[in-house]
């Protein structure tokens, strides 16, 4: 039986459908259209997460990522990230989760989905290893979610204190066509304010040449931190 996938079943909340479906932008034309949901909030899939995971199978992962609601693919995210974290010094438990995940990226098709999995695992996973797969998903993901991944992985390295490749792959989103999407403008500018956060002086110098031609909503979040004089200034209008 896949525990985790009845447990979850468990704990559907109607009441809260309409809600998470216009929060997750599921209409016609939205990022998230035709996405399902079950109506349950993430702290209850958490709980039942830290329930389930120690019983759940690949082949129950498998499941429950093809599901067609949202909550059912975030608990098998979840749970890859628990099983990931616990394999500690078993490398090869490890790149099966790795390997797992990046077989199943048409599946991690929203944001919140993105950002609760990909810097715990693969963030960690690259910490001592060549980082050229989130500059290839940066650059060439086939969805924005697979180019979030590359942005928003660097997240882990941040908590580390190399910030190199935060400012490497924003560059990359720099040189995308415009416009671009609004979901990979608010990743790129929060991870470059994140990466301000640890040295404020090189975000500076990194905007120093690039924000005139920054898209707005990107370098609105990268400067969130910065004094009300200093936004001012980043944001006023530019000359033609």
């Amino acid at each position: 039986m896949n525990q985790l996938y009845t447990e979850i079943l468990t704990h559907e909340d109607p009441g809260q459908v309409e809600g998470l479906s216009r929060f997750f932008k599921t209409g016609k034309g939205q990022y998230g259209e035709g996405d399902k949901f079950l109506g349950i909030k993430v702290p209850v899939t958490r709980e039942v997460v830290k329930q389930c995971w120690q019983e759940t199978s690949f082949d129950d992962l498998e499941a429950c990522i093809r599901s067609e609601y949202h909550e059912i693919r975030l608990a098998a995210l979840l749970t890859l990230v628990q099983i990931f974290k616990h394999a500690k010094k078993d490398i090869g438990l490890q790149q099966r989760c790795i390997d797992f995940y990046l077989a199943h990226t048409e599946f991690i098709n929203n944001w919140d989905l993105v950002d609760l999995s990909c810097y715990e695992l693969l963030g960690v996973w690259l910490l001592d290893k060549d980082r050229t797969l989130l500059y290839d998903l940066a650059r060439d993901g086939k969805t924005i979610w697979e180019q979030r991944i590359g942005m928003v992985s660097t997240m882990m390295f941040l908590r580390h204190g190399q910030l190199d490749d935060t400012y490497a792959i924003a560059e990359i989103f720099l040189g995308k066509p415009h416009p671009l999407h609004d979901l990979l403008q608010k990743a790129v500018g929060w991870l470059l304010r994140e990466a301000g956060k640890r040295d404020a002086q090189r975000l500076k110098d990194w905007l120093q040449n690039r924000y005139p031609s920054m898209p707005r909503t990107m370098l609105r979040y990268a400067i969130e931190k910065f004094t009300e004089e200093e936004r001012a200034a980043y944001l006023k209008p530019r000359s033609m």
